[in-house]
């Protein structure tokens, strides 16, 4: 059967949905061995990294495909590893160490959500016991859950997003059988993505002995997190009400609330760094072992870009942001004329469900959530009520490329982002 044209491009994948009789096998990545989880950060990357993605991808050192027309990288980058891919096709542009295993601080939680968001539906409520948050690691950040207290899920995964609050994570996770078992979960979700050069201690990257990912691996990892509608509402969300304590007023129970915000600097801005354009997630991170991390998903032009960004040396205020913003400026450049120096890998259930004649693949991401089969175009989805600032959804695909059964990702490598949330005309 006919391979497709690698250079298809965005206005192709919307065209190939109604061509239901492409079948195509996606190549399995030659995955190396999962490596056992170093205790701590080495100084610099080792002279053998996983070459999943592309042997290039396992090379120390910066990669990419300089040549007439495409836009020399930024000079003053000073992050240990980074990753610029095309959210959609899946073809990495450029990396710098991409596969060095590094703690990954709260991007870990991106695992954590594209792992656990599916089990719960988010009108389920529960009531906050002491044990829910007795192992909360010191100095954790908080979205200020209090015991006794009754919190519905889709609260809860608004402070993990927002606020990045471990105490979210630890209600989250006790609800889903406990710590162990969740990371029990993860760990088996990350080798189901082929993200294996993660491995997960703690479900909210709290500092920990052998907690470890990669920029290839986070990046990898919130591609398809963004295949879940709710993965893309919280980690899309500005601002939002959360619940707070309740009080006797007037012989009433009330509730009160409080305001939270996005931590992550790109998408709410602050004093010395803009919004950036086109913004919409994912998740930031940052303690002492890892240093800054975050990985990050805009959209300009028609091209949706992921961006992961993992401890700059610099120490300048929100610096893991301005490198990440470099970056995106120079991918949104660079994209179209630079020729990938690898790729994001199918998950190895949709590489070996496109590798069956005849495979009725469903395009769930991982195999474990959001299959959007709704025939109406995804334009037009609105963000979560009480968020602000959010724009209209990104209608990069209609209904007829969801049904499709084997999907274009499996046709064309893809995944498609169906509404995608952003940010419009802030720059």
């Amino acid at each position: 059967m006919p391979a497709p044209m690698k250079t298809a491009r965005r206005a192709l994948l919307v065209a190939s949905a109604v061509v239901s009789s492409l079948a195509l096998t996606a190549p399995v990545s030659h995955a190396a061995p999962k490596p056992s989880p170093s205790t701590s950060p080495s100084a610099t990357p080792p002279a053998g990294m996983s070459t999943v993605g592309g042997e290039r991808l396992g090379q120390a050192g910066t990669q990419v495909n300089l040549a007439s027309g495409v836009p020399v990288l930024p000079k003053d980058l000073t992050a240990r590893s980074w990753v610029i891919a095309d959210a959609e096709s899946g073809d990495v542009l450029a990396a710098h160490n991409a596969h060095w295993r590094l703690p990954p601080a709260s991007t870990m939680k991106m695992l954590f959500a594209d792992t656990v968001l599916p089990k719960f539906p988010k009108s389920v409520e529960h009531k906050v016991v002491p044990s829910d948050l007795a192992d909360v690691g010191a100095g954790s950040s908080m979205v200020g859950i209090k015991e006794g207290e009754t919190y519905s899920v889709h609260d809860l995964w608004l402070g993990v997003f927002l606020r990045s609050g471990n105490d979210a994570v630890h209600v989250l996770s006790k609800m889903n059988g406990g710590i162990d078992n969740t990371v029990k979960e993860m760990n088996e979700h990350a080798e189901e993505l082929q993200a294996l050069d993660t491995n997960a201690v703690s479900p909210d990257g709290y500092d920990a002995p052998h907690q470890v990912s990669s920029a290839y691996d986070l990046t990898l990892i919130a591609r398809s997190g963004l295949q879940k509608k709710d993965f893309r509402e919280y980690c899309s969300t500005v601002t939002a009400k959360f619940p707070g304590s309740t009080s006797k007023k007037k012989g009433k129970s009330v509730r009160e609330t409080f305001e939270i915000q996005n931590t992550n600097r790109l998408l709410a801005g602050d004093s010395d760094i803009p919004v950036y354009q086109g913004i919409a997630g994912v998740k930031n991170g940052n303690t002492t072992n890892a240093g800054a991390t975050f990985t990050g998903v805009a959209e300009r032009n028609g091209k949706v870009l992921l961006v992961t960004v993992m401890n700059p040396e610099k120490s300048e205020h929100n610096e893991v942001y301005k490198e990440t913003a470099r970056l995106f400026d120079w991918g949104f450049k660079a994209a179209g004329k630079v020729q990938p120096v690898g790729e994001l890998v199918p998950p190895k259930s949709a590489a070996q469900a496109s590798a069956q004649p005849g495979s009725n693949n469903s395009g769930e991401a991982g195999g474990t959530g959001d299959a959007e089969k709704s025939s109406k175009s995804a334009v037009g989805a609105s963000a979560a009520s009480g968020s602000t600032g959010i724009g209209v959804a990104l209608g990069i695909t209609g209904g007829a490329l969801v049904l499709l059964a084997a999907g274009a990702f499996l046709i064309n490598r893809r995944w498609p982002l169906p509404d995608l949330v952003r940010r419009r005309g802030r720059s």
